[in-house]
């Protein structure tokens, strides 16, 4: 065996394992499987054991005797962390909107102005690969020093079939060369374009008969997404282009309710999307309807809290029986964040969760909302050795403590890419 590291005594090593078959719901997501006084092998790239020290060392002291040891005393290990929303590949910023909004603008009326997300969408139009490479390298950067080891990753800024794919190529190349892990979500029903404004209908005929084809035989994503907001995507045009996509083999995934009912939920279930994301204002039907399709909800408080809004129902979707992921829904406009750990923050203090309940929606079942838990989101024999190291002696104080970044040690894929909190190497 080859690059083998071995994590001892840990306060708590949390496993999460028994959810890799089905996402984590109800009274399960409290359900971390911790183990105290907890050790990790990893070889290969893999997790060979966890267990109790004492246990590991009978068992594999000729192994752990070749291993980089890793003192993880009064620390806890979690499987690395998962942010399964994020619109990460795009150019420019928007704090000039942020100033806007703090005056009493809305983002619908500032969208509708020519700035929110078409904004974004001129500065990345006019961005060059090179540029575009560039920035969201130093944003993955960010991600993997916060402890996130896999993230999914939207087009959408481009709107174009050359800009969307341009938008997709770079997190293609990203996921080839940087240490975390981009999937791709296609994005093109993100907003109508100015030039389509007064014929959206034309807008959706291309998404569907242009880029979704071009994409799928690029096979530049996995997902495909739309925006079904009011002023956006209705949700006859949104349910079009989900089932255009599916023929292609995309997976549905749907923005829905964000701003107001519109029945997003519902097309989930009725399309048989992976997620349903935001649900700000999902009904009650809608809810009910993704918990018996077992539809992810993707909740992004995030959003919420950065435009002062409503936060979603989280509490009612967990005993409704619907499956929870969080995620930052990194972007420039509305959660302009890359910290996954003031989520969980948010997901508690605002949105009724517990902890136990976001560290779940951040791993495992974070892994689920993006089709990945058979290989990553629990500390399992044979899964990827994904794994962040936290310097706090217990769980409970990644949701107490906020606004600070607790991440000791990172480790994708079995090597360690953040030591003592900086990028190594």
């Amino acid at each position: 065996m080859e690059h083998m590291i071995y994590i001892q005594n840990a306060a708590e090593v949390i496993t999460m394992k028994n959810h890799t078959d089905r996402p984590a719901r109800k009274e399960a997501m409290d359900e971390l499987n911790i183990i105290k006084n907890g050790s990790v092998l990893i070889a290969d790239g893999k997790i060979v054991a966890v267990g109790l020290d004492e246990d590991l060392q009978e068992t594999y002291l000729d192994q752990i005797n070749e291993a980089t040891v890793i003192d993880a005393r009064n620390k806890i290990v979690t499987p690395g962390l998962i942010d399964p929303h994020t619109h990460i590949v795009h150019a420019g910023t928007r704090e000039n909107e942020y100033a806007m909004r703090l005056q009493g603008k809305s983002y619908m009326e500032i969208m509708n102005a020519g700035g929110g997300i078409h904004a974004t969408t001129r500065a990345t139009q006019s961005a060059s690969f090179e540029q575009l490479y560039e920035e969201t390298k130093v944003r993955m950067d960010t991600f993997l020093k916060n402890g996130v080891t896999t993230i999914e990753a939207k087009s959408g800024y481009g709107l174009t079939t050359e800009h969307e794919m341009k938008q997709l190529e770079v997190a293609k190349k990203l996921d080839e060369d940087h240490p975390l892990d981009l999937i791709s979500t296609f994005m093109g029903a993100h907003a109508v374009p100015m030039d389509y404004k007064d014929d959206p209908e034309t807008f959706v005929d291309l998404v569907m008969e242009e880029m979704i084809p071009e994409i799928a035989k690029r096979n530049l994503a996995t997902f495909n997404d739309v925006f079904c907001e009011r002023g956006v995507f209705t949700p006859a045009q949104s349910k079009r282009i989900l089932q255009a996509g599916k023929e292609y083999g995309l997976i549905p995934k749907i923005h829905a309710d964000e701003i107001e009912p519109y029945g997003g939920a519902e097309i989930a279930a009725e399309v048989g999307a992976i997620s349903a994301d935001h649900l700000l204002k999902a009904s009650d039907e809608g809810i009910q309807a993704m918990a018996e399709q077992d539809v992810m909800g993707v909740l992004l408080p995030g959003t919420a809290f950065f435009l002062m809004a409503e936060f979603a129902n989280a509490r009612k979707m967990i005993d409704s029986g619907v499956p929870v992921a969080l995620s930052t829904d990194f972007n420039p406009g509305s959660s302009p964040t890359i910290s996954l750990q003031f989520i969980m923050n948010l997901g508690c203090l605002q949105m009724g969760m517990t902890p136990a309940e976001v560290l779940t929606a951040t791993t495992i079942n974070a892994a689920h909302a993006i089709g990945v838990a058979d290989t990553i989101g629990s500390l399992e024999v044979g899964k990827n050795a994904d794994v962040t190291i936290f310097n706090v002696p217990n769980h409970l104080v990644l949701s107490y403590q906020y606004g600070m970044n607790h991440v000791d040690t990172v480790i994708k894929s079995g090597r360690v890419v953040v030591e003592n909190g900086l990028l190594y190497g």
